[in-house]
């Protein structure tokens, strides 16, 4: 019988990347609705990726690795600018003219950003985090997305309290103009 490991935060996170990294070159492909639901597909995915990783992640990092407050303050002030450029490129909208080559500036970020992540955040966390703790984290990571806001809030902050207190609010916000956008797009296809 082959030993079958549950699936730890890490495992889930490196996924995350995987689909993110997936999407970007979906996104940059596409055209027309496509690209624009494939697009909004991204910035859901992130919009909760980062935001759950700031409750359950981060805070883990900082109190577990060593240098873990520089590390962490490095991945926020990257994740802050991410969510600012994103923003930018929701308003913006797939059909402006500038937004491919925002976006491919904005993937190559958020790959940078992984990369740091897998390579210093994640390579740390599982030598210094005992493996049950680490699949605790997977539930907890997963809580915590089930909670998040959708879309990108850059002025909401980018801490574990920050988002603790505000994400559930803006998330049910998120939540709700995602199911009317949905709904009226279904109902004006006739």
């Amino acid at each position: 019988m082959t030993d079958v490991r549950e699936q730890d935060v890490v495992d889930l996170l490196l996924e995350q990347h995987n689909q993110i990294k997936s999407l970007f070159s979906q996104v940059t492909a596409a055209q027309g609705a496509q690209k624009r639901e494939l697009f909004e597909d991204l910035v859901r995915l992130l919009a909760v990726h980062e935001s759950a990783e700031e409750e359950v992640v981060h805070p883990t990092a900082r109190h577990n690795i060593d240098g873990g407050d520089t590390l962490v303050d490095s991945r926020l002030h990257e994740e802050q600018e991410a969510k600012q450029a994103l923003s930018d490129l929701y308003d913006m909208g797939v059909d402006h003219p500038e937004f491919n080559t925002r976006l491919e500036a904005l993937a190559q970020d958020v790959i940078a950003h992984a990369t740091h992540e897998e390579n210093e955040e994640f390579l740390q966390l599982r030598r210094t985090v005992p493996a049950d703790k680490l699949v605790r984290m997977a539930g907890a990571l997963k809580a915590a997305e089930a909670t998040a806001p959708t879309r990108p809030h850059p002025g909401a902050g980018s801490s574990a309290t920050a988002n603790m207190l505000a994400g559930p609010p803006i998330a049910v916000f998120d939540r709700i103009r995602d199911a009317v956008r949905d709904w009226s797009r279904s109902n004006n296809d006739d």
